[in-house]
């Protein structure tokens, strides 16, 4: 990669920093209307006008509101996908903030308006000012939260319309300071399975538990015998996480009930841990089921897998970031993740990356280090410029013009 002249980089930041306030003004509009997945019918429509004026070819559809704004310039033959998230969380907002969610019980609570807002500010300069040779192609992205909309773009056939040799996502993150650009290769986000359990027992008088196979003792040992597959089923160098968020049984202290059922989170940062887990989970449910003469019914559905980013890819958006923003203000290879980001469906069939942008760590910043999913979460204004110069830095490199 050829190091630019210092007033390159100036001019890039001066111009995206003096548009900063017209996207600031959309993130708040956005924020101010969100949509959950699979609706977001208003904020496909902004970006589908604004990709529009500024001269993309817009494709909609994808993934039911997905959007995609493709440009090219010159005779370059290689194409590069960027994607931003749009929908929001089932969350009353509680940030008292004059553009606060209009929206009853529904928030943008984990930035997605600012991932947009972003990648907007991104797609002007890089229409209007952009020094490239090939296709871009900006992917705005339904339902992330839980509904797979990644998956479901794919399905419908993003990449075969819009092949890209490499794919780049990005998210804030709170307690990383405002702007740190945050990197890392290999296994970067966990998985993330949902286990439901149904015990069937015989429920009976609480008086005379002989005459019955009650379910929530079953229930009980089952709980804690899931803690020991961590413990000693799993590598202890490798991450795993089995987490029983709900146990469901019975109504009266005197009646044992007829059924039990939990509900299990199940995250791994290996993929082949994630399939051992399955594996002794349904080995230890049906195992202790039987122990207490009860029945078990396992419900195991695969969500978002492992998001592993590639090295190549990895290594040249970290270029990118310490060129834009110094090493400094870069991590060159953070920690991993125990969340999960449909972002890496998309990874499993394109090379690329996926990184993290701080969005303040409460010192001197003017923001809190409020976590996502909270109703309190607002995110950073100041990160409109950064990562929008970010992206439009990436495509110029990534399609840059060869002699």
């Amino acid at each position: 990669m050829n190091a630019p002249s210092d007033a390159f980089l100036h001019d890039k930041l001066h111009a995206l920093h003096a548009q900063a306030d017209e996207f600031i003004a959309v993130r708040r509009d956005i924020h101010k209307h969100p949509e959950m997945g699979y609706k977001e019918y208003r904020t496909s429509d902004l970006v589908a006008e604004q990709l529009t004026a500024w001269g993309y070819e817009v494709t909609r559809g994808l993934g039911g509101t997905g959007v995609v704004g493709q440009i090219k310039k010159g005779t370059g033959s290689k194409s590069i996908g960027i994607r931003a998230d749009m929908d929001a969380l089932p969350i009353d907002e509680a940030t008292g903030l004059p553009y606060a969610s209009c929206n009853v019980g529904i928030m943008h609570a984990c930035g997605h308006d600012g991932h947009t807002a972003m990648l907007l500010a991104a797609a002007k300069h890089i229409a209007q000012k952009g020094v490239f040779s090939g296709t871009v192609n900006l992917i705005f992205q339904p339902a992330e939260e839980g509904l797979g909309g990644a998956k479901k773009m794919m399905e419908d056939g993003l990449f075969t319309q819009f092949p890209c040799d490499a794919v780049f996502g990005m998210h804030n993150m709170p307690g990383h300071p405002q702007g740190q650009l945050v990197f890392r290769d290999g296994s970067a986000m966990a998985s993330s399975d949902n286990v439901t359990i149904t015990i069937e027992g015989t429920g009976g008088h609480g008086a005379v538990p002989h005459r019955a196979a009650d379910p929530v003792v079953a229930g009980s040992a089952i709980v804690m015998g899931l803690q020991s597959i961590v413990a000693r089923n799993i590598d202890p160098q490798e991450m795993a996480i089995i987490t029983v968020g709900a146990f469901n049984a019975g109504v009266a202290n005197n009646v044992i009930p007829q059924h039990a059922t939990l509900k299990l989170s199940v995250r791994s940062l290996n993929r082949e841990v994630r399939i051992l887990l399955e594996q002794r989970i349904t080995e230890l449910v049906h195992a202790q089921a039987q122990s207490y003469g009860v029945k078990a019914h396992i419900d195991y559905k695969r969500g978002y897998p492992v998001l592993v980013n590639h090295l190549k890819e990895t290594d040249f958006a970290r270029d990118v970031g310490e060129e834009l923003v110094g090493a400094d203000k870069v991590t060159r290879q953070g920690r991993a993740l125990t969340g999960s980001e449909d972002f890496a469906f998309m990874l499993e069939e394109v090379p690329g990356s996926y990184l993290l942008i701080g969005n303040g760590d409460g010192t001197g910043d003017g923001h809190g280090v409020c976590m996502v999913h909270n109703p309190g979460y607002d995110f950073n204004d100041q990160n409109v410029a950064i990562g929008s110069a970010y992206w439009s830095l990436l495509v110029e490199r990534f399609l840059a013009e060869r002699d």
